[in-house]
């Protein structure tokens, strides 16, 4: 079995991830900023890290031992109007969801490089491949990862390194929920807040993402781009058909 170091598995996603890795016999080193959030989860480490800062990077790494899978899964939303966004929420969106995802896979490489085999697996997003209102400050930053992971596919693969990017579209992790919301007393965006919950589409459990991860990890020779669950796949099928000559909106086509 593989030893696999999980990012942002204190809940949600993330946790849900190192639960169903665990119990398929891989050795699982969980790592997230508040550690003590880790303490029930059935895995063989629990690390700090903050995919943020390049010594939480570096000090968990070192301390995992030998890795043969990433699981890049850290990140966070936002809900906000591109208009009046604060910027400095954008930067922190691609800081954390697309260069803290990098920061971590550049500390794991040079020793899969070395061993000549590894694993990159990036929890992605639909919204890495088209663009939701009031969503687009994420989905920039994961339209920055999917670029940032297919740039890695073509450079590790032939010292024996597989990426893959796991696209899930709505998850029911709570995460919408706990979205800082940026719109304004009688904001002229807000029929589109009211609106968002349709054009997000049915959500899929974490648990469904888990195993979608999981069976990539599993898998001898996965795919780079791994859609997670059918409305995930739907989606993703009518944005490669749709004309690029105007903006896709996924609730074209009833999703």
């Amino acid at each position: 079995m593989s030893s696999v170091l999980i990012t942002g598995a204190s809940r949600g996603i993330g946790r849900a991830i190192a639960v169903e890795l665990a119990g398929r016999g891989h050795r699982v080193i969980a790592t997230a900023r508040r550690p003590e959030t880790l303490a029930d989860l059935p895995v063989d480490l629990r690390l700090r890290l903050d995919v943020t800062d390049q010594e939480s990077v570096d000090r968990a790494v070192r301390a995992a031992g030998d890795v043969d899978v990433l699981v890049s899964n850290a990140g966070d939303t936002i809900r906000a109007p591109l208009e009046s966004v604060p910027l400095a929420e954008v930067e922190r969106l691609l800081q954390l969801n697309a260069l803290g995802a990098l920061r971590v896979a550049q500390a794991v490489l040079p020793a899969m490089r070395e061993r000549g085999a590894g694993r990159l697996v990036f929890v992605s997003s639909i919204q890495g491949r088209l663009v939701l209102p009031l969503i687009g400050p994420y989905g920039a930053s994961k339209w920055a990862l999917e670029a940032l992971a297919e740039t890695l596919a073509v450079e590790t693969g032939h010292f024996g390194v597989r990426v893959s990017l796991v696209q899930p579209g709505a998850v029911s992790s709570g995460g919408a929920a706990r979205a800082r919301v940026f719109l304004g007393e009688h904001d002229p965006y807000a029929p589109l807040a009211e609106a968002l919950p349709a054009l997000r589409g049915e959500a899929v459990t974490p648990e469904l993402v888990a195993a979608t991860v999981a069976d990539t990890i599993d898998h001898p020779s996965p795919p780079l781009r791994v859609p997670a669950g059918a409305p995930a796949e739907r989606v993703l099928r009518a944005r490669k058909e749709a004309p690029e000559d105007e903006p896709f909106l996924a609730a074209r086509i009833g999703w």
